[in-house]
């Protein structure tokens, strides 16, 4: 476990070079002792997740993520929502429920760090809209849902941010039975 927690550390250092601009953001705060940035500000500032702002704006949720929290988010790129059919994002941006389903789907309270993820490899965390998430660490990589993590432990002033590579999309609860 702990060779995995070194291997885990340097992929998520390694990744974070490759979104440079929450690295330096987020490292100019702790080093001028300024205080650091929330989730929504952080995600904003960073040019990599326009589209995820776009979404916590429509679906109502920045007051939420600014909060104190702590909140684990995890984060998906305007490549991820990019990667979803043609169409999908313009309807959900003018469907707030559903927004909202899929937008709480990616938040688990609490903060949870790279470390806490590789420790609980198998586990499901229960996110906001109250549907779990599979946590598996696999080749020295952490995925959710099958989802890989590509950088890992941005810190905010109310929590977490893992980045993933792909919009984490809920299952729909199955009908009951009769129906």
């Amino acid at each position: 476990m702990q060779r995995n927690a070194r291997i885990w550390t340097v992929a998520a250092t390694a990744a974070v070079f490759t979104v440079p601009t929450i690295a330096s953001a987020q490292q100019a705060t702790h080093n001028d002792k300024t205080p650091m940035k929330n989730i929504v500000q952080v995600a904003a500032e960073a040019g990599s997740f326009n589209t995820l702002v776009a979404a916590v704006k429509a679906a109502g949720l920045v007051e939420t993520l600014s909060g104190p929290g702590p909140f684990t988010v995890f984060a998906p790129t305007d490549a991820a929502f990019a990667k979803l059919p043609s169409g999908t994002v313009t309807a959900l941006l003018a469907d707030r429920e559903q927004l909202t389903r899929i937008l709480t789907y990616h938040v688990v309270s609490g903060k949870v760090m790279a470390d806490d993820l590789i420790a609980s490899n198998g586990a499901t965390p229960t996110t906001v809209n109250g549907l779990p998430l599979d946590i598996v660490v696999r080749g020295g990589k952490v995925y959710v849902n099958g989802v890989n993590v590509v950088t890992a432990d941005v810190q905010a002033s109310n929590g977490v941010i893992h980045i993933v590579d792909t919009v984490l999309m809920p299952k729909t609860a199955p009908a009951p039975a009769g129906r």
